[in-house]
């Protein structure tokens, strides 16, 4: 199978797999599954900001929620700690899960090996293609997810978390932040987030 047939399979798999999600999201009067429409939404972005990426990293960036639900922040300690944890188990699940389809599209180990690396993060700030991710994760925050979060919490934690997703985030990935169209109340926030970094 060739290379990019292979993508094209993983990403149909890695799309079932998320198309699973109970949850959903209601857009122009039609619903998505909720990770579903992540995914689909990580590969837009990476294709956006990074054209050139490698196809480890293209298989990231679409799994990288790959069925997300099945564990839930419920599951742990309503704390800091307990929220740290999820994250790290979450990082795990994603991992094997994703393993599970490349093995079965029949990838290579270095691929896989790649694609484990990438999804739990290692050396960011130091690994040009964990970093990528990372950006690309931002960025998908920032323009689809942080408007409705917005309204759902008070300015001061939006502010914090504007602040720490602008340090997680490259000199490009924040250029880039800079030229998604914004609501005027979000402008404000991320202006005041940069105003007191």
């Amino acid at each position: 199978m060739s290379e990019s047939h292979k993508l094209s399979e993983a990403f149909k798999l890695f799309d079932e797999a998320n198309s699973e999600d109970p949850n959903t999201v209601i857009i122009s009067k039609k619903s998505f599954p909720k990770e579903l429409l992540y995914a689909q939404r990580m590969t837009k972005t990476l294709s956006d900001f990074a054209p050139e990426a490698s196809e480890a990293l293209k298989l990231t960036a679409r799994c990288q929620h790959i069925r997300r639900w099945e564990i839930s922040r419920s599951s742990y300690e309503m704390n800091r700690s307990g929220y740290l944890k999820w994250r790290q188990e979450l990082k795990k699940f994603h991992a094997e899960k994703a393993r599970e389809i490349l093995l079965k599209v029949g990838y290579n180990k270095e691929t896989i090996a790649q694609v484990e690396f990438l999804l739990l993060k290692k050396q960011l700030k130091k690994n040009k293609e964990t970093q990528t991710l990372e950006d690309v994760i931002c960025l998908v925050f920032l323009e689809y997810y942080l408007e409705p979060f917005a309204t759902k919490h008070d300015s001061s934690k939006i502010i914090d978390i504007l602040k720490k997703t602008g340090r997680k985030m490259s000199e490009k990935g924040q250029k880039a932040a800079l030229k998604i169209p914004f609501s005027k109340k979000s402008s404000e926030l991320i202006r005041q987030a940069i105003s007191t970094t």
